[in-house]
């Protein structure tokens, strides 16, 4: 089964940018499913992103859509995400998440609970 670690978080004035990046070993990423999840404290995990398993569609939370981008980078095992227009709402604990292997397909997946394998988590904190 594929293991994952984020990294790329950090603390980031308004308006800014990051790029957070989700690192596959044990398992080629390019099999699965992969998404992007967020949690603030005293809140509950939420949908960020996510990239099917075809690669070609992606899917985001209205929240984040047209600030955010999510990609693959299949000869590096890695899918990022790349945080542009940062708001202090963005603030939170970023998580990646990996569902399969699985066939070719163009099915994304938005629910936490339809993911295997989490990374351990990056924080992101955005200062006003």
């Amino acid at each position: 089964q594929v293991q994952l670690v984020e990294s790329g978080g950090g603390l980031v004035q308004a308006g800014g940018s990051l790029r957070l990046s989700c690192a596959a070993s044990g398992g080629t990423i390019s099999f699965y499913a992969v998404g992007w999840f967020r949690q603030a404290p005293g809140k509950e995990r939420e949908f960020v992103a996510t990239t099917a398993r075809s690669g070609g569609t992606t899917y985001y939370a209205n929240s984040v859509k047209g600030r955010f981008t999510v990609s693959r980078d299949n000869a590096k095992n890695t899918v990022y995400l790349q945080m542009n227009g940062l708001k202090a709402e963005d603030t939170a604990a970023y998580y990646c998440a990996a569902r399969g292997p699985t066939y070719y397909s163009a099915t994304f997946y938005i629910r936490p609970d339809e993911y295997a394998t989490w990374g351990q988590g990056t924080q992101v904190t955005v200062s006003s």
